[in-house]
């Protein structure tokens, strides 16, 4: 089959997608492991490509994300392996890491809460060389996480963790967390795409979404050297709320937008 041929098959297959093209042009250009611009200059696909590809597409057509069809997701220019077991890294925790590493240094120690593909925890490593810890309460995310970090050539620190319970003894110069937080309303009205295949326990954040900011804010204090700072991801709705738990403890809270205008990341420094 040539490249050509197959993208034109996909994009008829992939119909119920917004932009069935662009969907095609992802799916043949990462079944092939070559880059989306590269797949007009492939000529041929071999018999083996193409089984991988017809594999691949019939997962697609059911709804499956993208990264989880091909077992593939790229976080801040760094390749990741995850599977159901992981949520599928997004873009506005790139800008979370983009903030935090500016408060970074390389003597500082670092815990990532919730760590699950270890994307946060590896681009942090990556890109301030400070002493990184990453916990989870799912072995089996721990898994993937430990996978990613060794092909990234990333030495962090892994525990498996029910938020501190895993790192106890230790201080951190900066906590740095993107907990589930969709609400139970919210977690309902969640596309198929999404709810069907992403992990409930990586997405669900009780029933007003915030049961994890308030464990976290709650305890982060002991687990904070003095002056350390803490970041989090946060709903688009969620930065009045966040930001009133962190008051008795934190001070300098500040709320941050991401690219698309959105309220996404709320940081502090521990109350001297």
């Amino acid at each position: 089959m040539r490249v050509v041929d197959a993208v034109k098959f996909c994009e008829k297959e992939l119909v119920m997608f917004e932009n069935p093209t662009l969907e095609a042009e992802w799916l043949v250009a990462l079944s092939l492991g070559i880059g989306r611009a590269d797949i007009y200059k492939t000529d041929e696909i071999d018999k083996e490509l193409e089984k991988r590809l017809i594999s691949n597409l019939k997962k697609r057509k059911k709804g499956m994300p993208l990264e989880y069809v091909v077992s593939s997701a790229n976080f801040y220019g760094y390749d990741l392996f995850v599977n159901k077991n992981v949520l599928v890294p997004r873009p506005e925790t790139e800008e979370l890491v983009l903030l935090a590493k500016d408060y970074i240094l390389p003597t500082h120690d670092v815990l990532d809460i919730g760590t699950g593909s270890g994307a946060i925890a590896i681009a942090i490593k990556k890109q301030t060389n400070a002493n990184v810890f990453a916990v989870d309460k799912s072995r089996r995310a721990l898994k993937i996480a430990k996978i990613n970090a060794e092909n990234n050539h990333a030495d962090i620190n892994f525990a498996f963790s029910d938020l501190f319970s895993g790192v106890k003894g230790h201080k951190f110069d900066v906590i740095i967390a993107n907990p589930p937080y969709i609400s139970r309303k919210e977690y309902e009205k969640l596309d198929k795409t999404v709810k069907n295949y992403e992990p409930k326990l990586a997405l669900f954040g009780g029933e007003d979404g915030l049961k994890f900011y308030k464990r976290i804010i709650k305890d982060a204090p002991k687990f904070l050297k003095e002056g350390g700072k803490i970041f989090f991801e946060i709903g688009f709705d969620q930065a009045d709320d966040v930001s009133k738990l962190l008051e008795k403890d934190f001070e300098n809270i500040k709320v941050k937008k991401d690219l698309e205008g959105n309220d996404r990341m709320v940081f502090a420094t521990k109350r001297r």
